[in-house]
């Protein structure tokens, strides 16, 4: 390893790694980028965030307190523009590639006409956001509270994804929904 490439390295450790619960060797988040309550984020190894993404897990809102947790695995990628949102838990899993513009969050306002203006009103988390190993998300896609996506789906650019697919989906559209999967048995794509 040549001196500069020694210095490079150094540099990029120094400036492209926040302060998180958990970074992997290897693993960089790129600036500029907006990283609150870095403590509540665990990143694997060999992963990428790009330029202007935004990692918040919301520890208090008014009067409420949280225990969020975002995990992401090994070899990620994350494009830039990306917002992650949480209040309790959003996992990513190893390998899976997420373009630019993403949207994932585990967070809903209070929606209740009787209980004053919707930033008034507390928070409430319609469950978890785990996306399986090997996923791609395409461009401007939002996946909203309480989405479980199975190993090695895919998803179609801008969708938005408002329920629970398995493995080997192909989803797409506003909402999102079943296009094909791949039967395991058969080894071949099966459109729905």
């Amino acid at each position: 390893m040549t001196i500069k490439t020694f210095l490079k390295k150094i540099i990029k450790s120094i400036i492209y790694k926040p302060k998180l619960k958990k970074i992997g060797c290897n693993s960089y988040v790129l600036l500029p980028r907006r990283i609150i309550n870095g403590k509540y984020i665990s990143l694997g190894a060999n992963s990428i965030i790009y330029r202007n993404s935004i990692l918040h897990p919301v520890v208090t809102y008014g009067n409420q307190s949280f225990l969020p947790s975002i995990t992401i695995g090994d070899d990620v990628y994350i494009g830039g523009f990306c917002q992650i949102h949480c209040m309790e838990q959003i996992s990513i899993g190893d390998g899976c590639v997420i373009s630019e513009h993403v949207y994932i969050s585990d967070i809903s306002h209070g929606m209740e006409p009787d209980l004053g203006r919707i930033m008034m009103q507390d928070l409430v988390s319609k469950g978890p956001v785990i996306i399986g190993d090997d996923t791609f998300i395409g461009y401007g896609v939002s996946i909203l509270p309480g989405v479980t996506l199975g190993k090695r789906c895919i998803v179609g650019t801008r969708s938005v994804v408002s329920k629970s697919f398995p493995d080997y989906s192909v989803i797409a559209g506003v909402p999102a929904k079943l296009i094909k999967y791949y039967d395991v048995d058969k080894k071949m794509w099966i459109k729905v």
